[in-house]
């Protein structure tokens, strides 16, 4: 069964560092780079940063509130 992520842990800087997926996993963020482009979590993708790092970001779908950034924490 695939998964999404529902909640997000970040750090002192706001930056996204752990994701809880809807089967109550918590991940690292290589973790859900990985299970992202494995295509086990779902509703997001991964992309290059302009300083060649690899992100996820959430799909894009016009809903400003399931972004990762408004997940809640956990």
């Amino acid at each position: 069964m695939k998964e999404t992520f529902i909640a997000v842990q970040k750090n002192g800087d706001g930056d996204i560092e752990k994701f809880k997926t809807s089967n109550g996993r918590i991940l690292s963020y290589e973790q859900a780079l990985h299970d992202v482009n494995e295509g086990i979590v779902i509703g997001a993708n991964v992309f290059k940063g302009k300083d060649g790092e690899m992100y996820i970001r959430g799909n894009a779908d016009g809903d400003p509130t399931n972004n990762l950034d408004q997940l809640p924490t956990f």
